[in-house]
């Protein structure tokens, strides 16, 4: 039973860490928070991910996997959000193509994120 509250726990954590990931930087009130969580996001996936050997490790995905396999989930992809648009879905979709997509919509993110933040530095400067 607990293990079934823990998926159900790391699904809703976890897409909202996405979720927030992709769009936080709409608002200016969450947007330098925005940009952190980015930014622990990516050492997560670099730093983290050299030290443990998997470019792309995310600690959420680590225990969320454990708590599936504690449920007898088996063959779970490398990565969330294949799982997630599996889970979702219902289909296999292409884990390059998901990749793809994440790392992508990641990287506009950070981007758009950096240039806003930027942009309410100067204008609270001035």
């Amino acid at each position: 039973m607990i293990y079934h509250i823990l998926d159900i726990f790391f699904v809703i954590f976890h897409s909202s860490v996405v979720l927030f990931n992709l769009f936080g930087w709409i608002w200016k009130k969450t947007r330098i928070y925005n940009l952190v969580i980015l930014g622990l996001t990516g050492a997560s996936w670099l730093f983290l991910g050299l030290l443990v050997g998997t470019l792309g490790y995310c600690p959420l995905t680590d225990w969320h996997f454990s708590v599936l396999n504690k449920l007898g989930v088996t063959d779970l992809p490398s990565s969330y959000m294949k799982y997630l648009a599996d889970r979702i879905t219902g289909l296999d979709i292409s884990a390059s193509l998901v990749d793809k997509v994440t790392l992508y919509t990641f990287l506009a993110a950070i981007v758009i994120s950096l240039l806003l933040n930027i942009r309410d530095y100067v204008k609270a400067k001035k």
